[in-house]
């Protein structure tokens, strides 16, 4: 298989960095409102970017290098953005795609479409890993502030334990309310964990919050009916 070559990601080699993405487009280039990132692989952290791809986050193409990926962007999808690219650099997946949603540099969350490519050297080893976002508008709805697919659609159950969390009850109250185990609601809140890519418990709430799934101005919080299957 035929290897492609990019230029230095070094902050000296910007410009040249911005020249060349996947499939030969040129970084920064306005094919479809795309904007391009270099993020390296592992860590996911962006070492390059177009001043195009930062200004969605408001901040400058100095300013986003050093930044994680996962904290910039939120897949829509069950599959947290780690586990996507960890697949990638691996070679068990040639290219990652999906619908993510962030945050500009007012706060306000935006959705975008998302395509992830591996550089490899002769070796097979990623060394860099090509980011091309195209947004794809705002991602808040007038009526509840959270947009179409901005955030994973959950059952009945977990959305019951997301509020639990949210509103602060421990296993042992969420267990009884809900007339689960204890291990139950650990394995539950597991996933949930993993799937939003968060590290504890308030992670999960912020993220929750940040991808519009509660209903604004509602205590004890409860998930949107959209975001219930």
């Amino acid at each position: 298989m035929a290897t492609t070559s990019f230029p230095d990601a070094s902050p000296r080699k910007e410009n040249q960095t911005h020249r060349t993405a996947a499939g030969g487009a040129p970084l920064g280039a306005a094919s479809r409102g795309a904007c391009t990132a270099h993020v390296s692989p592992g860590d996911l952290l962006v070492t390059a970017a177009d001043p195009a791809f930062a200004r969605q986050f408001g901040l400058g193409a100095d300013e986003i290098r050093g930044h994680g990926l996962a904290d910039l962007l939120r897949s829509a999808g069950p599959a947290p953005l780690r586990e996507q690219f960890a697949a990638l650099c691996s070679g068990r997946r040639r290219r990652v795609t999906d619908r993510v949603t962030g945050r500009d540099g007012d706060g306000r969350a935006f959705a975008a479409e998302m395509t992830g490519t591996a550089t490899r050297d002769a070796t097979g080893e990623t060394v860099r890993i090509v980011v091309l976002l195209r947004r794809t508008g705002d991602a808040r709805r007038p009526e509840h502030g959270t947009a179409p697919g901005a955030g994973p659609v959950l059952s009945t159950l977990d959305a019951k334990v997301l509020e639990g969390v949210a509103s602060g009850e421990s296993t042992v109250q969420m267990a009884s309310r809900l007339y689960l185990s204890r291990q139950g609601i650990e394995y539950r809140v597991g996933q949930m964990l993993r799937r939003f890519d968060a590290p504890n418990r308030p992670a999960l709430v912020a993220r929750a919050h940040a991808l519009g799934m509660f209903a604004t101005g509602q205590w004890p919080p409860r998930v949107l009916p959209e975001h219930v299957r």
